[in-house]
């Protein structure tokens, strides 16, 4: 099958637009069950009547993994900032009402939060054995109402199409704590911007009466397991920075 040149390109697979849908091809290197696990849980999140993507196939396209999903028109909140920096105040109010909506739904058949921070804290290099330790026995420790969490969650996640916002990218989400699901936007606006990163968090408090501290208690168990990721050398040795300003402080 000729699918001419990919729309996108991400660090697991090529995404095409073919016959008014998605196409997205998976990278050889993945276990060859990814196209189904990210499929199901996408398919969980359109179930919980979420605004995604329908999944229509999980199949193999010229011998690779693919899904074949709903092509939704429009353009992503982050690249509409990128056009108009003054209203970040205002894609940002939209979005977190969004992830507020996702942190409503009660999960429990899609894979827990805490096996997936720890399969990927354990995974996570250039850190020490002892703070591993450390860091998922303070994990196993905290409890938490499972939630649906993207686990992925910022503006370029998110598509306006004719007056409605669609959520895409739902391979890292989890059944877990929501406060967990907001210190990760929060670490991934703060490798783009400290200043939008503090708004987004300024704001999500502001709405939600929710506690920054609470918030900020996961930093470093979402940063330890964000190590596991394809990150640069830079990107690494500030996770590792925030890690070890954080560990003498955690009850072990």
């Amino acid at each position: 099958m000729d699918l001419g040149a990919p729309i996108a390109l991400g660090n697991t697979a090529k995404i095409y637009l073919y016959h008014d849908r998605i196409v997205k091809i998976f990278n050889d290197y993945l276990p060859p069950t990814e196209a189904l696990y990210e499929a199901n849980k996408q398919k969980y999140a359109y179930s919980c009547g979420l605004p995604v993507p329908k999944v229509y196939d999980v199949t193999k396209i010229n011998g690779k993994q693919a899904i074949i999903m709903e092509y939704i028109y429009g353009r992503t909140m982050g690249d509409l900032l990128l056009q108009n920096s003054d209203q970040v105040e205002y894609y940002m109010n939209i979005s977190i009402d969004i992830q507020q909506q996702i942190h409503m739904v009660k999960a429990d058949p899609i894979e827990t939060m805490s096996e997936k921070l720890t399969r990927q804290i354990d995974e996570a290099p250039n850190l020490s054995n002892t703070y591993k330790s450390t860091l998922i026995h303070h994990l196993n420790s905290m409890t938490f109402e499972k939630r649906l969490c993207h686990g992925d969650f910022h503006l370029f996640n998110l598509i306006m199409s004719e007056n409605k916002v669609i959520i895409l990218d739902w391979v890292d989400s989890s059944a877990g704590d929501f406060y967990a699901d907001i210190c990760r936007t929060y670490i991934l606006y703060f490798n783009f911007s400290k200043e939008i990163a503090d708004m987004y968090l300024r704001l999500y408090c502001e709405k939600s009466k929710l506690s920054k501290d609470d918030i900020l208690k996961w930093v470093p168990i979402i940063a330890a397991a964000k190590l596991s990721e394809n990150i640069s050398t830079e990107e690494s040795e500030s996770l590792i920075d925030i890690i070890s300003n954080f560990i003498p402080h955690i009850p072990y």
